[in-house]
């Protein structure tokens, strides 16, 4: 299957040249070096902006380059798996600018695309020192001066490029009565403020992404003017949180470049660790580890694939599907690397003995994004204050079935972003889970022509009671609103679970006639990867006996074989390096050779 969001990235990835060389400016000997020095990746954020990275923060229809979230989430994926610290640093841009996306006028967004393709970093200023994610609580404050702006004064602290970038998009009380009306989003232009009206505040030595600026901006009644309010005033509350659906669903891209990157070292490191007279990967319970994490790794793309096309064709449930998304892949990424660590032993915790060390930065620096735009609990209780809207909508069969069955075709374009149809809540419910009854019948029909798809059928089948099951603990926490109990928080989780083995399933059945034919066949062959991650994802639901052991030996073997092909271990084919390590093709060395950010459009158009 020739998927042209994997075209780009993987033609992306030819282009940032092989991390293994040390010459390589994005090469993982330089991002240790920089990392050890904790020191900002100036140098591989100007080689990504030289490829036009940056203009795939700005839509289209503002000027830039993206079309597809889809896309994006691969581009991001990419540069994530060589190193976090620079997805975050430079990806914090499109964070910046995202209110304006989703709320700004067109003027706003125009404007703010000519800066963003001209190269200057945008921020977000939400959270605040003593507030962490409270935004109600937020003290920067607005107050109206003579001339019809604003004077902000306060602090937003631990923000990622607060220093260096040269936007903000300010959270601000512009009311002082509080309450969800009291707060506007102000996109904020540091080079138009008084020197005197503003400070930074010290970057903040961290534990991982020791180079990314994490720091914090002071303002003293710094003039603002009045079309510096991003939508409505007072619904900047709204605008914040229908824009964190966004990137909520993107920040899957950080977690699935650090999962790609923690796999390939214990892949690699079991196929040449020796103990007993074999090497680990011959070992049973190392086999199981590996099988399993890469199961996991599949899965979790899976699910980031659906939801990244569930922004375009189902926006009006992105409050389930990006919650979701956030919820589940950071916190699985967190699980394959745990138990890698345990398959490395000390070698995961050292430097320079095994991979220059390049495993203990991966766990590191991971451990950050499942902060980012809202914590596990955060994205949790966003699924609680859901439960009434999705147990109703369980209960009738409703949903955006058609939506979901347009993410699940990979094959099918995407339509462009309707920021307008963003909601706060779902409220008819989830298509991906409404539309699991006819994803099982199709399979159904599948496995009695084919009867090797039979054992992913019978844990397909087994979905369903536990999908209604489910929703009746959600109806009984419907009304948790101020004093959530455990026991929300955990049908929150299994709801989750749930939603990641409905989508599986979806997009195994729309998707496989293609795919089965392309570059990673085998996994979809007799439902190889679809079995893996039932397997996995119904074990973590209680089932007991829905362990596939022999499903998961074998996507083990294919993820080895994909390995040694110079491929990812991913559900497309996408090939790490140039074929046969030739010289690019014409159309390729166009790309290769392009100047400025004409590089990386050439690579798109090249696909």
């Amino acid at each position: 299957m020739d998927h042209a969001a994997y075209r780009t990235a993987e033609r992306l990835e030819w282009q940032l040249g092989d991390p293994e060389l040390r010459d390589t400016v994005f090469s993982h000997t330089n991002c240790l070096a920089l990392d050890e020095r904790e020191e900002f990746p100036a140098e591989i954020c100007a080689r990504l902006e030289e490829l036009g990275l940056h203009e795939y923060y700005v839509p289209a229809e503002h000027g830039g380059r993206l079309q597809s979230y889809e896309q994006l989430l691969q581009i991001m994926r990419t540069v994530a798996r060589r190193d976090l610290t620079v997805a975050i640093g430079h990806g914090k841009t499109y964070l910046g600018g995202v209110c304006v996306w989703v709320s700004g006028t067109d003027e706003q967004a125009r404007r703010l695309g000519v800066a963003i393709r001209a190269g200057l970093p945008v921020s977000l200023g939400l959270t605040e020192r003593a507030h962490g994610s409270d935004l109600l609580a937020g003290e920067v404050c607005a107050e109206p001066d003579a001339d019809g702006g604003f004077l902000v004064s306060g602090e937003k602290w631990l923000i990622n490029n607060a220093t260096r970038g040269s936007l903000l998009s300010v959270l601000s009380r512009t009311d002082p009565a509080g309450g969800p009306r009291s707060f506007s989003v102000l996109l904020v232009d540091k080079r138009e403020l008084p020197a005197e009206s503003y400070r930074h505040l010290d970057k903040v030595r961290t534990h991982g992404i020791r180079g990314a600026d994490i720091s914090g901006i002071a303002f003293d009644r710094a003039p603002v003017p009045a079309d510096a309010v991003v939508g409505a005033l007072g619904g900047g509350l709204e605008t914040v949180l229908k824009a964190l659906q966004l990137t909520r669903t993107m920040c899957a891209a950080l977690s699935l470049g650090a999962a790609d990157h923690a796999l390939a070292l214990g892949l690699d490191f079991a196929r040449t660790r020796t103990l007993y007279g074999r090497t680990l990967v011959e070992l049973p319970q190392a086999r199981r580890t590996l099988a399993e994490s890469t199961a996991d790794v599949l899965t979790d793309e899976a699910l980031s694939l659906i939801a990244a096309r569930l922004v375009h064709v189902a926006p009006a449930e992105l409050s389930v599907s990006a919650a979701v998304t956030k919820y589940l892949v950071p916190t699985r990424t967190e699980g394959v690397i745990s138990a890698l660590t345990r398959l490395l032993g000390a070698r995961a915790f050292l430097k320079g003995v095994y991979a220059d060390g390049r495993f203990q930065k991966v766990d590191r620096d991971h451990r950050i994004v499942g902060l980012f735009d809202g914590n596990t609990l955060v994205n949790l209780n966003s699924l609680v204050s859901q439960f009434r809207s999705l147990a109703r909508g369980h209960r009738r069969g409703s949903g955006d079935v058609t939506g979901a069955v347009r993410a699940y075709r990979l094959a099918e374009p995407l339509p462009p972003l309707a920021p307008e149809r963003l909601s706060l809540v779902a409220r008819h419910g989830s298509g991906v889970i409404a539309s699991l009854p006819g994803s099982v019948e199709q399979l159904r029909r599948a496995a009695a022509e084919d009867p090797a798809l039979k054992p992913a059928l019978a844990a397909a089948e087994r979905l369903l009671p536990l999908v209604d099951q489910v929703h009746e603990e959600m109806a009984g926490h419907q009304d948790a609103v101020t004093e959530v109990p455990p026991a929300a928080f955990e049908a929150a989780r299994r709801y989750a679970l749930c939603f990641a083995a409905a989508g599986c399933v979806g997009l195994w059945v729309h998707t496989r006639a293609e795919a089965e034919r392309g570059g990673t066949a085998e996994l979809w062959q007799h439902a190889l990867w679809l079995r893996a991650a039932l397997s996995r994802l119904l074990t973590q639901l209680g089932l007991p006996d829905a362990d596939d052991a022999e499903a998961l030996d074998a996507v083990l073997d294919t993820a080895l074989a994909l390995r040694d092909a110079g491929r990812l271990v991913s559900l497309l084919p996408l090939s790490l390096q140039p074929p046969s390590l030739q010289p690019p093709s014409h159309t390729s060395d166009r790309a290769v050779h392009a100047a400025g950010h004409h590089a990386l459009e050439a690579i798109e158009e090249a696909s």
